[in-house]
């Protein structure tokens, strides 16, 4: 097998993991594609320049040992939301073949496995609203926010007189 066939193997055990909450980690990512089976080699992106220099891009690699096991966690993380935000899991190797617009490719996608563009439009705004309502209840429920309340103004004289109390 030359070497070409071996980049291309190893591109079909290669997942691109993208849409990730820039709170997660490397290790986040690997307890939630390790399931699937084993992992040999994990990139977890960092912006190493500018001023979010040191935090996470978003997006990771995971390559698994067989391409079997990289289409399973394909199927079941593609989509799947985490801290509200849908996971976007393909191949490495279709990332290339992406179009200019992801959302062009899936309405094209849907009317070629025999679905209408209306049809299909009206599922993409379905899913975008559950999405919406599933980031509302998470934040209901004092999941993934990190936004502190807001304090009332009354509260602040509130505050300023308990602290110079304490001097």
């Amino acid at each position: 097998m030359d070497i070409k066939g071996l980049e291309a193997d190893k591109l079909e055990c290669r997942l691109y993991v993208g849409n990730l909450d820039f709170r997660m980690s490397e290790s986040d990512v690997i307890k939630m594609f390790s399931p699937f089976g084993k992992i040999t080699a994990e990139d977890f992106l960092w912006h190493t320049r500018g001023p979010k220099r040191g935090e996470p891009r978003g997006y990771a690699f995971v390559q698994y040992t067989t391409k079997e096991e990289a289409q399973l966690a394909k199927e079941k993380m593609n989509g799947k939301l985490i801290c509200g935000r849908p996971m976007v899991v393909h191949l490495a190797s279709e990332r290339s073949s992406l179009g200019s617009s992801s959302s062009h490719r899936a309405v094209k996608d849907k009317k070629l496995a025999g679905g209408s563009g209306a049809k299909s439009q009206y599922t993409d705004t379905a899913a975008k609203i559950a999405a919406i309502k599933n980031k509302l209840k998470s934040l209901e429920d004092g999941g993934c926010s990190t936004k502190k309340p807001r304090l009332n103004p009354d509260n602040l004289t509130e505050i300023r007189e308990q602290s110079h109390k304490k001097f």
